[in-house]
């Protein structure tokens, strides 16, 4: 999908801006490639410089209860320093970095209600105006989406996913929001933990999977969070066992009975000597500007599961339940945003 507007502050005549992504779903910490092509208003312009912006709809948390808004997750120069001809077209390459914590808005295909966008700005003598706008598809890692699988393998199926403003205590977080996963349990779990919720906080040398449970109350005692924290490296995926390895850290997960804010008394090994899993008591993490315990639903956006969970390999039971037009409503808000 892509948006062309006049740039609306250089009036009738300004130059033109209409940014196309590549195709296919970029990963996160790779490269996102395209080209700016520009065509000139009826002067001669000088393009200072031409700027992409990577920007997300995210939730906050505060203390009025729950809004919506859009964040600027990275800004790229990727030209300028030229003039445009009247009438003149010009195309600008670029190839730019995307942060590896990037959130994933699609697994084989499957939208997970994610909404991601690359924003143009153009100044052009001094004015500057936000001309295109254009929806970004990421697709998971390789060790992403093989713990994903894992999840879907063990019984779990998909709920929701959405973006959360706020940083995870005790990680090493870089973006400014994380991004929920939020699964269904398995039958084996499923009297112990009303749902999980994983996080994905990749870098170069490998990953932090932040797993929190959302946890039955018994007879006698109320419900409670409970949250682990395991790493993982990019190398050797097809060797791990990961449906084991992500059993056991469920378990793991489920057995942590300290509460919401305490100290975990002990800290995991990697059981099945891989190099993988390493697991840590968590007790800082929070949620939201604010640091509220829990989060709402998604953004709107269900894709709910089928009866075989996230099904075998995930893509089999995976069913859209319900698929809204985030992008339009993505841009449609940000239009607003800056025009207000």
């Amino acid at each position: 999908m892509v948006f062309k507007r006049l740039l609306g502050s250089l009036g009738v005549g300004g130059p033109t801006v209409d940014t196309v992504l590549d195709p296919g779903a970029a990963l996160p910490g790779s490269t996102l490639t395209g080209q700016v092509h520009l065509k000139g208003g009826s002067t001669d312009h000088t393009i200072e410089h031409i700027t992409l912006e990577l920007v997300a709809r995210v939730e906050a948390e505060h203390e009025h209860g729950e809004s919506e808004g859009v964040a600027v997750f990275e800004r790229l120069t990727v030209g300028g320093g030229f003039r445009l001809a009247e009438g003149e077209e010009r195309g600008v390459p670029f190839t730019v970095a995307l942060p590896w914590e990037t959130p994933i808005t699609e697994l084989h295909g499957q939208g997970l209600g994610i909404v991601l966008g690359v924003r143009t700005e153009l100044s052009v003598a001094g004015a500057r105006d936000k001309g295109d706008l254009d929806p970004l598809a990421v697709r998971p890692l390789p060790v992403q989406e093989a713990i994903l699988e894992a999840f879907g393998q063990t019984g779990f199926g998909f709920k929701s996913a959405d973006l959360e403003y706020g940083r995870i205590g005790g990680t090493g977080q870089q973006l400014p929001f994380y991004q929920e996963i939020e699964l269904t349990p398995a039958p084996q779990y499923a009297h112990a933990v009303n749902e999980i919720e994983v996080t994905f906080l990749a870098h170069p040398g490998g990953m932090e999977v932040v797993l929190e449970a959302d946890k039955r109350g018994g007879f006698l005692s109320a419900g409670h969070d409970a949250v682990t924290r395991f790493t993982v490296g990019h190398d050797g995926v097809a060797h791990q066992d990961w449906n084991a390895l992500v059993d056991g850290w469920v378990g793991q997960l489920v057995e942590h009975r300290a509460s919401y804010g305490a100290q975990a008394p002990y800290a995991h090994g990697d059981p099945y000597g891989s190099g993988y899993g390493h697991g840590h008591g968590h007790g800082d993490h929070h949620h939201g500007q604010g640091g509220g315990q829990r989060s709402g639903p998604g953004m709107g956006t269900v894709v709910a599961a089928g009866a075989a969970g996230l099904a075998v390999g995930v893509v089999g039971g995976m069913v859209a339940a319900e698929v809204v037009d985030e992008v339009g409503d993505f841009f449609e808000g940000d239009e607003e945003e800056d025009e207000g």
